[in-house]
């Protein structure tokens, strides 16, 4: 049974008649035509499909229609022109931390809401603020690299050492 679902994505109010047990990527991707949300594994444990909702990231394949009711959702494509995140999309080119690009935009957008939260991350905080998020390709070295590199450059500061107070 489909249901009218309203929330905000990308700045945008979306009303949609859909499935409310749907998955919130299919609606994403699919119906609304968002690419930049990718399935990967389909069970939350790639972060392919990550979205930000209300300042958080979740996995989009394993969130319903239902629960992005009355929410804020921001996709790779809604950080189009903000300063922030084409800072962290520079540094992860200059540091090779893109090869395939499939986990990209959901390592993106994980990068955005931890320097959000964190704008000085040491390396053990980026890897848990990266861990729902998986690459085939690349490693972890060049990404943990890149966004150190973000956070030295948005902060203007070398980010912290480990074991340093």
């Amino acid at each position: 049974m489909k249901k009218v679902i309203q929330f905000i994505l990308n700045e945008q109010a979306v009303c949609i008649e859909t499935d409310p047990a749907g998955r919130l990527l299919d609606t994403i991707r699919h119906i609304l035509g968002y690419k930049g949300t990718k399935e990967g594994c389909g069970i939350g444990e790639c972060g392919a499909c990550t979205v930000i909702m209300d300042g958080r990231t979740v996995n989009s394949c394993v969130t319903l229609n239902a629960q992005a009711e009355g929410r804020k959702v921001t996709t790779i494509e809604g950080l189009a022109g903000d300063r922030m995140a084409d800072v962290i999309k520079k540094a992860y080119v200059e540091e090779g931390a893109v090869q395939c690009g499939f986990c990209t935009p959901g390592m993106v957008l994980s990068t955005y809401v931890l320097l959000k939260e964190n704008p000085k991350p040491t390396q053990d905080e980026v890897r848990d603020g990266l861990s729902g998020n998986l690459c085939r390709c690349t490693g972890y070295t060049a990404i943990i690299r890149a966004v150190l590199r973000a956070a030295k450059e948005l902060s203007g500061k070398e980010p912290e050492k480990e074991g340093s107070d």
